[in-house]
């Protein structure tokens, strides 16, 4: 077991390991306000109401309160950083603006509550964060400074990069983060496949994807939310995630400012790979903030062979 000052891994805090990342101030001091966050959101997640806010966001779907919850609460620490210039959330229409001098500064894109509608079920949800320097959040994802997810399950967990691995923090019954897992990494492939859209929507080339990943003895994982799905692939090391263009979507689903760019800058970083089918999600760049796009995202080899099979190579 690691030890930094005489601390166990597991006695290490969030704002203690982003010091020693040799990051500025500036975006230690965000993600810990993040993270802070995220305390009022799991709240709101465990004691909220469930019902309708009765306003529908910018992709004209229901907001759940939650929705709106979470995302005032998100957008409120945000503003009131000192630290942030710019900010995008999917329950927002446009960008908002905070400050007009980005010196020094980070513009946020961030879904709040990802998953929502499976909370009166009770299955796991996140809050998905991208962060990128300055004012500028339409630009590839490759240039961000840092992402995040906080997953609130049967325990909430935190992973983010900041561009030097990716690590996990669990937070204990005095609601602070800690270190559980250090620079997760992915194994090139994986047996675990979490296919999300209707399957009879999908193209001949998914379904003879999916047809190899049945053959190799994959075993189907999904949850209909992204944040454990991706969570579920990233700490156990292998597998898949994909959401493929439909006859009927050819985009997919995902957004690729709140929660493509983000997933697949942490899941690089631990080794994996994030695709559109053709290139990497990290070099699209977004026209706006409502882009979407299909996405392969996961073990290195595995979604590398999805590309093959997109291209009728297999």
């Amino acid at each position: 077991m690691t030890s930094v000052a005489g601390k166990t891994k597991f006695q290490i805090d969030l704002r203690q390991h982003l010091r020693d990342q040799n990051i500025s101030g500036n975006l230690v001091h965000l993600i810990c306000e993040i993270a802070e966050a995220s305390k009022y959101v799991i709240n709101a997640v465990r004691t909220g109401d469930l019902g309708v806010a009765g306003t529908s966001n910018l992709y004209g779907e229901e907001q759940l309160a939650l929705d709106v919850l979470s995302d005032r609460i998100m957008r409120k620490r945000l503003q009131h950083s000192g630290v942030v210039c710019n900010i995008a959330s999917e329950e927002m229409e446009q960008i908002f603006q905070v400050s007009s001098s980005p010196q020094g500064m980070f513009s946020v894109a961030y879904d709040p509550l990802d998953g929502s509608s499976l909370v009166d079920v009770n299955l796991a949800v996140g809050t998905i964060v991208g962060i990128y320097q300055g004012a500028d959040l339409l630009q590839p994802g490759r240039k961000m400074v840092g992402a995040m997810y906080i997953l609130y399950g049967p325990r909430v967990s935190l992973v983010y990069s900041v561009g030097k691995g990716v690590y996990e923090f669990t937070m204990n019954q005095l609601m602070e983060y800690t270190l559980t897992r250090e620079n997760i990494r992915m194994e090139p492939s994986g047996n675990i496949y979490s296919p999300g859209g209707l399957r009879k929507k999908y193209s001949p080339e998914n379904e003879s994807f999916i047809k190899y990943l049945e053959d190799k003895g994959s075993k189907l994982r999904y949850s209909g939310g992204f944040v454990p799905d991706i969570n579920q692939i990233l700490i156990k090391g292998k597998g898949i995630f994909m959401y493929p263009a439909l006859n009927d979507s050819p985009n997919g689903k995902l957004r690729l400012l709140f929660e493509l760019n983000p997933m697949a800058f942490l899941l690089e970083q631990a080794g994996g790979l994030a695709t559109n089918g053709e290139i990497p999600i990290l070099d699209i760049v977004p026209e706006g903030v409502e882009d979407r796009c299909p996405v392969y995202i996961g073990c290195r080899e595995d979604v590398e062979k999805a590309g093959e099979f997109l291209k009728g190579a297999c």
